[in-house]
Formats: structure tokens, sequence, C-alpha cells
């Protein structure tokens, strides 16, 4: 009997070191953010929500919540911690409109873009709601700033405006900027054009809207691609051929991605994982939308 009890918790614990250093995927689905582990299995509810965004260490998720306010509607940033669901909402925020909350690499800032009286900012805050920061403020007639992604470094930050990608300093000051139709060829970013740093930091994953014809009678606009830009090279692939409609993408490790796709004849995306180079593409989530892999 004592054996079996020893052989019981030596398997209990064993199980408890394996789940625990699962990385997990938050994603949208439904106005909600669930999370799931990093193969799509043990899919979860945990909050009403948007723009979900999994923290580095896998332990809280970022998202958007969405409130009826007469006839409109107002949004904040939120955050939920995945163990025991508590919520917080960042209100005191100078903005109802606030959208795509993105993690630093240390979980200890989340960049957002937010809108006041209608102009784009682009803002950072901690991951408890103080220490709010404008990181780049907008202006009347001055194209808006889409996508903030963080650099591995957290020195800086990426994002767009439909017409140049950009790295800009934590002061707002821009330290690098590249033109997308050079690095596209017959290629666009719309303002939901998402931008992901690989972990190395050398690498940037593109979410591209493409100039180029389809034969699907099931898609209303230009087909979406995925594009890898190279920063040392300043050279651009294409990691999605034409027939595999791909956007939203994010890293899992430097040869693996995540990204969602809309088969023919399909109502809703479901997300895929698949290597850099195009192969082993596989289905892990029908009907979701806006994914994120924690880095633990």
């Amino acid at each position: 009997m004592k054996i079996c009890r020893f052989v019981l918790a030596f398997l209990f614990v064993s199980t408890g070191l394996a789940t625990a250093g699962e990385r997990h995927i938050a994603f949208e689905r439904d106005d909600a953010v669930w999370i799931a582990n990093v193969d799509g299995t043990s899919e979860k509810k945990i909050a009403a929500g948007i723009f979900s965004a999994i923290s580095p260490d896998g332990t809280r998720v970022a998202f958007v919540t969405v409130e009826k306010s007469g006839t409109s509607y107002v949004r904040h940033i939120a955050l939920v911690e995945i163990t025991g669901g508590k919520t917080t909402i960042f209100k005191d925020v100078p903005s109802d409109n606030s959208y795509y909350p993105v993690w630093s690499p240390d979980g200890k800032r989340i960049a957002f873009t937010l809108r006041e009286n209608e102009i784009w900012h682009l803002a950072t805050i901690a991951p408890d709601g103080t220490e709010f920061r404008f990181l780049k403020k907008g202006a009347q007639n001055q194209a808006t700033l889409y996508s903030p992604c963080w650099a591995r470094d957290e020195g800086s930050i990426f994002c767009q405006d439909m017409t140049n990608i950009y790295q800009i300093s934590l002061d707002g000051a821009v330290l690098a900027q590249w033109n997308i139709e050079k690095l596209i060829p017959n290629g666009g970013m719309s303002g939901d054009g998402r931008i992901a740093v690989s972990p190395g930091g050398k690498r940037l994953l593109l979410s591209t809207d493409m100039g180029e014809e389809h034969h699907r009678k099931d898609w209303d606009g230009p087909p979406p691609a995925l594009w890898i830009f190279e920063i040392a090279t300043q050279k651009a692939v294409r990691i999605t051929p034409k027939t595999l409609f791909g956007w939203d993408g994010c890293w899992i490790d430097n040869d693996n991605i995540l990204f969602l796709s809309q088969p023919a004849g399909e109502k809703s995306a479901s997300l895929y994982r698949m290597s850099t180079n195009g192969k082993n593409l596989k289905r892990l989530i029908k009907n979701a939308r806006f994914p994120t892999v924690s880095a633990q």
C-alpha cells in the first residue's frame, strides 16, 4: 500500500510539473475572451470582451470591454487574472475608446491605442491601471498610428500608419521607418494590419492586404497575406501562398507562428499553426479571432 501511495504521489507531482509550464493562447470568440493550451486543447471562456492579449508569463489577459452608453458604446482596457477570474477595468484613462492592448516583453507595461476628441493616440499603462502615459499623441490632419507592438528590448515600439512602418522610442521619436509599398509589392496594410516581433527581435510578422485577384465568391475585399520582414536586411518574404488567406499572425517561437485563416465555404475564421517556411500547417481552434500566445 505504501508503494502504491508513493507511485500515485509521484505521478501527481510529475503531472503538476508538466502542466505548470504549459504555454497558453488567448483569443476572441463571439465578443468574449477565451484561453487554450498552445496546442489548441482545453478551451475556456474567461471574460466578456474583445482584442485579447495574454501576458508573457501566461497569468493574465488584457482585453477591451464594450459597454453601451446612450446611443453609442464605450471601450476600456481591462485585465483579467486567469486563475480566479478577478477583472480590473482601467477607467482612469482620458478616453472612452481604447483598443488593441499589447504587453511589453517583461510584462510591466501595456501599450494601446485610444481615441480622444476624434484624434487617435498611442499610450502605455502599468498592469495595475496606474502610470498612464501618452507615447505618441496624434493631431488633426496627421496620419493615425496603428498596430503597436513592443520591441524586444522594451525601449521602443513598432507601429504603422498604412503608408509606413515605424519604430518609435518611448518618448515618441521616430527611430526608423520603412515604406510599406516598397516592402510589400502590390500590397498594403489597413488599420487592422497587425505587426508582431519575433522572439529574437530581428523579424516582423506583418498582416497585409494584397492587390491581387482571387476567385473566392465568399470573400469581399482584398485577399490577406502574411509576410516576414527581416530588419537587418530590409527585405520581406511572403510566407502564405495565394491559396491560403492568412492574417493576425503571432509568434510561437522563431520558427513557428499562429494566425487566422478562413477556408472557402466556412463562415468564421479558424486559428492555425504553421512553420515560417510554410510547412506543417495545422488547424488548432475553430471560430477564433485575434490570437496571442504567452512566452511561458
